[in-house]
């Protein structure tokens, strides 16, 4: 990841050493006290091995700090200045710190230190579940989504009096949903919503934790701390709050927000419904996507085909660049 970026522009070599920097200096896990290794998130960005750069204490800083270097080169490369190009920044799940950085709200060093424990948190957050949990992507059918959403609320009524778990983690699209918690708890959601006609069909995510469901309530707690000695500023744009689906309102509200976030559904899909919304004056209809991969660009293009999306994830995207 972010190989070829790093020799190929000094500002991104700038920022990932910076980033590195940072992480050399904490705790290796919450269970350690002994700092990382010096150079280790350059070592698993470039080197790997796979398993070790999608543990999400690692790919948590990992994808905040490429991001924010791809959005650095195209400001210093191509004078792109986001007060002026952009009226909102919205990022998914851990892409909003990407966006709180890109926004001037928070800087890269109290970032990377945030994800960094976010990650560690997740993980740390499910230990005793020995393996047992579980997200999936589900693939709703055609003006299905509102049922799916009620469905998914009598399935946890179901799963209340048991210790399996399925919650909605992300509402990604009007034709993509992911659910979150235990094995037993999201495969039986999983079948249930597939036999009903509600969902197509279920794809199981390789993840090393259960994002966004109750079972990160440690992590949430462990966040609220982290939180509570950061210090946000108003954004240069207004941000979009995946749990609110709405501009945050204040710099105040952001930590609270946050803490909200480890739990709570991503409301995605009515982010970017809001955002087209002419009744709200926004009419949103141009995204500049940046970041590692092109998963929410492809999400994008399939919600709103006549919109203009721009990726920037490579250094190919960069080069073909223009304002």
């Amino acid at each position: 990841m972010g190989r070829d970026l790093y020799e190929s522009y000094p500002i991104v070599r700038q920022t990932i050493d910076e980033a590195d920097a940072i992480l050399s200096s904490m705790p290796s896990s919450s269970s350690s006290s002994s700092p990382q290794e010096e150079g280790y998130l350059k070592r698993v960005m470039f080197e790997g091995p796979q398993e070790e750069l999608t543990r999400t204490e690692n790919a948590q800083p990992a994808i905040l700090t490429t991001s924010i270097a791809l959005l650095r080169v195209l400001e210093t490369e191509h004078g792109l200045d986001l007060k002026e190009s952009c009226r909102f920044a919205l990022g998914h799940s851990l892409g909003e710190y990407s966006a709180l950085v890109a926004t001037r709200a928070l800087s890269l060093p109290d970032a990377v230190r945030l994800v960094r424990i976010r990650g560690d948190a997740m993980a740390m957050a499910v230990t005793d579940k020995k393996g047992m949990t579980a997200m999936s992507a589900l693939v709703v059918r055609a003006s299905k989504l509102d049922e799916l959403v009620k469905a998914m609320h009598e399935i946890q009524t179901e799963l209340s009096s048991t210790v399996e778990i399925a919650e909605i983690a992300n509402i990604n699209s009007s034709f993509q949903v992911v659910i979150s918690g235990t094995v037993k708890g999201v495969d039986h959601a999983s079948k249930t919503l597939q036999f009903r006609k509600i969902a197509a069909k279920a794809v199981d995510l390789p993840v090393s934790a259960p994002f966004h469901c109750s079972l990160m309530e440690p992590a949430a707690r462990v966040m609220k701390d982290a939180l509570a000695d950061i210090s946000f500023k108003q954004p240069i744009i207004p941000i979009v709050s995946n749990v609110q689906a709405q501009p945050i309102e204040s710099s105040n509200d952001i930590p609270s927000l946050l803490v909200q976030q480890v739990t709570d559904t991503v409301q995605w899909r009515q982010s970017l419904v809001n955002l087209h919304s002419q009744q709200q004056q926004y009419d949103i209809s141009e995204y500049i996507c940046i970041g590692p991969g092109k998963v929410i660009c492809n999400l994008l293009r399939k919600e709103y085909p006549l919109d203009t999306i721009r990726s920037v994830s490579t250094v190919e995207d960069i080069q073909q660049w223009k304002l």
